[in-house]
């Protein structure tokens, strides 16, 4: 089983209850990167879920350039956008949302840096070595990761339909958004 660390301020309501407290400086915690051994540190257990799998679900390798950076994402990939808002637009990342317990860091989260601006909610981590954004927490939806497509081994964009997200009228978009997945069920 893989064990991803964050901090308990990061996690939303709706998915603290899958979370382990830290003891201690004897915890799993601590041997994944926990930077100040506080007690705040939580672990979020990967989980199997006992839904059918997903048609065409797969297991993606990715990272960032230098390799300092590695994970896996499983499920399919569907519903891509690529957003214009200030970040987004510069990072020309493509946005693929997968819920947290289908994503696992395969390198310690202290090799990762990570940028957070106006709200402070969005977690831009990024290979502080090579600089490339392969994954980060949302805003829109911070129970889950959202992995830059580009950074994921063997897929070829050109296969896929992006839709376009207008991140520069974000709270709009967002409720579009959501009124759109809401129908789709």
């Amino acid at each position: 089983m893989v064990f991803t660390a964050f901090r308990q301020k990061n996690i939303p309501a709706s998915a603290r209850a899958n979370i382990w407290r830290d003891p201690g400086p004897k915890s799993r915690a601590d041997r994944i990167g926990s930077p100040d051994g506080a007690s705040d540190m939580v672990v979020l257990r990967a989980e199997r879920s006992m839904s059918k799998p997903q048609k065409n679900s797969q297991t993606y390798r990715g990272g960032c350039h230098c390799g300092r950076v590695a994970f896996e994402a499983s499920g399919t990939i569907e519903d891509l956008e690529e957003c214009n808002c200030s970040i987004c637009a510069k990072k020309a990342y493509v946005h693929w949302f997968v819920p947290r317990e289908s994503f696992h860091l395969l390198t310690p989260a202290s090799d990762l840096a990570t940028y957070r601006f106006n709200t402070r909610v969005a977690q831009h981590h990024f290979c502080p070595t090579c600089g490339v954004a392969s994954f980060y927490i949302p805003r829109s939806d911070p129970d889950k990761i959202d992995v830059n497509v580009r950074c994921l081994e063997g897929v070829d964009l050109a296969k896929f339909r992006i839709k376009t997200f207008d991140g520069r009228n974000w709270e709009a978009a967002l409720r579009e958004r959501n009124r759109a997945r809401r129908g789709k069920k």
